[in-house]
């Protein structure tokens, strides 16, 4: 296989560094970030300081140029967000920095942007569902967030869909939209024992580490994601391949053969006896 260039923004982040070291084994990996140090403070090797929020492209473009695809997973948190104001400028901060990426990546003839975006483009739904008013989310669906952090992927997302269309620009930059469910391995031990509301969602967002890697390269190398239209743009769940799933992935298993291994019915299947043990010993001591 030919080894493809691929760039990854906010590499030393938490996000990227779960699937860092099997994107280096894959690719000849550019790694940009603010900062070259993970949240522990450790170094992570060859990362390259550049600032994306920066209006100038000059600055960074040469990083792009003769790169597959571009991973972008660098956004400016918010510390914060009960200050509105500051919540929403950081916000807005990402939206540019998307900007910068997609256009960046579209002058310098990259082929394919790989977005990382989030389950809360559409976490309205959520609390619905969780409450038995809504049952179900596919990736086509209106996205509604009720929180900034959540309406700015989704504005990621159709900024993303502007580009692959191509009407702005001479040709169209492919996109894939991940929107990340729960890349963690503690959600269902950190519920609250008995609270079988928390477990359900832990259990529905599970994305394990390999899950999560097979995702980013299927999305990476595929050939052909366009749409029914010819647009070549998708929005895929990153989740594994979970029971109690209220996310629909089948769009990524047809179009990229997203063949997710783990099921956190499985994978926590101890923590979940548990859990219902505890919620029915709460319920018979509340008869």
């Amino acid at each position: 296989m030919r080894i493809r260039k691929v760039v990854v923004t906010g590499a030393a982040g938490r996000m990227a560094g779960l699937i860092l070291a099997d994107l280096r084994a894959r690719y000849d990996l550019v790694a940009l970030d603010v900062r070259t140090t993970d949240d522990e403070g450790r170094v992570i090797p060859d990362v390259q300081t550049i600032d994306l929020l920066n209006e100038d492209r000059s600055a960074y473009r040469a990083h792009f140029r003769g790169a597959d695809a571009v991973l972008h997973f660098g956004f400016v948190r918010t510390p914060d967000q009960t200050d509105v104001d500051s919540y929403f400028k950081n916000e807005m901060h990402n939206v540019q920095m998307a900007y910068n990426v997609y256009q960046a990546a579209w002058e310098e003839q990259v082929r394919r942007v790989v977005m990382v975006s989030s389950n809360h483009a559409a976490d309205y739904f959520e609390p619905l569902i969780l409450d038995g008013k809504w049952d179900f989310v596919n990736p086509n669906d209106r996205p509604l967030s009720d929180n900034f952090y959540g309406w700015t992927k989704a504005v990621y997302e159709h900024l993303g869909f502007v580009f692959a269309a191509g009407t702005l620009h001479d040709r169209p930059l492919e996109n894939v939209q991940i929107r990340i469910g729960g890349p963690r391995e503690t959600d269902v031990a950190n519920a609250p024992l008995g609270d079988l509301r928390r477990v359900r969602r832990a259990l529905a967002v599970y994305l394990s580490q390999r899950d999560m890697a097979q995702l980013f390269i299927k999305s990476i190398e595929t050939e052909d994601i366009r749409d029914e239209f010819g647009v070549p743009f998708q929005i895929f769940y990153g989740i594994s391949n979970n029971s109690h799933a209220f996310w629909s992935i089948a769009n990524a298993r047809k179009i990229i053969g997203y063949e997710p291994q783990d099921n956190s019915e499985i994978r926590f299947k101890d923590l979940i006896d548990a859990h219902i043990r505890a919620a029915q010993e709460k319920g018979e001591h509340n008869a």
